[in-house]
């Protein structure tokens, strides 16, 4: 009997370690690793998944990521198109965006910024309605650990440090594209050449650099001049609007150059209206290469386009992607472009996205 009880005990023992093993790894079939029973102490140097914390951290992308973002408005076909390829390529993405209209002005985007701050989100990007006054509000974020991204639009703050990068186009080379193309066309005159300027919003990148491209190079042909300059706030209405004022007040107008294409389709419209043909009696140089654009250059009445890609949205969520898993980011990541005359609109309007 002894025996038998001895070698009892032996086998229930055996049975009891048996279990613990089966119970104890954490890694079981069907199960998270996270115990239900509560009462375990993690081990040191491995997460409550059971995984290494490196593991983890460079497995970050794979959660779930809160993308807030700010858009100027929707003042244009380009803007529009933008605001379509951001959040496509967050759904495509798996990026949950939390999305604000700032209807082109400032106090909307810092609102909307220190919205995203308090529900805490992963990320900011915006595109700024201007260049200055952002600073209180970067800092506040970049306090609360949340990294900023800047798409389309730059910021003048000499801290860089508060934000991550800068996409977009490099609208001073915009500018300079636009005035080399027209001091080609009048390379040989005799004449003084009048020029118009629609300006973007005042105060934006846009507006300021391409302004700034354009006139180092056409500084390079003394008689191409500049006789009027005005915000036409990127929209065709007021373009259309200001271009009526420029007919009004100037008799002779040879060259319009419009900061986008939205602007002069609607000085295209006051050009009509005054008898005059586009294209042929005022040259068109226009800014963005939208579809609306790209029509009317086929049509010949914009002779010269200088592309800006809204399809910003792909770069977009890399960059959010790699900033969150604490990957090294380009300060300036700059999109690639061209330019097209109204022949070259002709071929590429079958092909244009937007």
């Amino acid at each position: 009997m002894k025996v038998f009880r001895k070698s009892g005990i032996i086998l229930a023992a055996a049975l009891m370690l048996l279990m613990s093993a089966a119970c104890g790894g954490g890694g079981s079939a069907g199960g998270n690793g996270s115990g239900n029973g509560g009462g375990d102490a993690q081990q040191p140097g491995v997460s409550q998944s059971g995984q290494d914390p490196a593991v983890n951290k460079e497995n970050a992308s794979d959660r779930k990521i809160t993308l807030g973002f700010s858009q100027v408005g929707a003042e244009s076909g380009w803007r529009t198109a933008n605001t379509k390829s951001i959040q496509d390529a967050a759904k495509e993405s798996g990026i949950e965006l939390k999305f604000s209209d700032a209807q082109q002005k400032q106090e909307n985007q810092i609102k909307a910024i220190r919205n995203f701050i308090q529900q805490k989100v992963d990320v900011i990007a915006f595109s700024p309605v201007v260049e200055s006054g952002w600073d209180t509000v970067l800092k506040e974020a970049k306090d609360a650990g949340i990294p900023v991204i800047l798409t389309d639009r730059a910021v003048d703050s000499k801290d860089t440090s508060l934000y991550e990068t800068f996409i977009g186009s490099d609208f001073v080379e915009e500018g300079r594209s636009a005035g080399k193309w027209l001091v080609e066309q009048y390379k040989d005159t005799e004449e003084e050449i009048n020029i118009v300027e629609l300006q973007g919003t005042t105060g934006s990148a846009p507006a300021i650099d391409r302004q700034k491209g354009f006139a180092e190079e056409i500084a390079f042909n003394p008689k191409l001049k500049v006789i009027a300059s005005q915000t036409g706030d990127f929209t065709r209405a007021k373009g259309k609007e200001v271009m009526q004022a420029f007919l009004k007040a100037h008799k002779k107008i040879d060259v319009l150059y419009a900061h986008n294409d939205d602007m002069g389709l609607g000085a295209i419209q006051a050009i009509e209206a005054a008898g005059l043909k586009p294209g042929e009696d005022i040259i068109i140089i226009t800014v963005d290469g939208v579809k609306d654009g790209f029509v009317a250059a086929s049509e010949g009445k914009i002779n010269f386009i200088v592309e800006c890609n809204p399809l910003l949205g792909p770069q977009l969520m890399d960059a959010v992607r790699d900033v969150v898993d604490g990957k090294d980011v380009a300060k300036r990541i700059v999109t690639v472009e061209g330019v097209f005359t109204s022949e070259d609109a002709k071929r590429e309007l079958p092909n244009r996205q937007y």
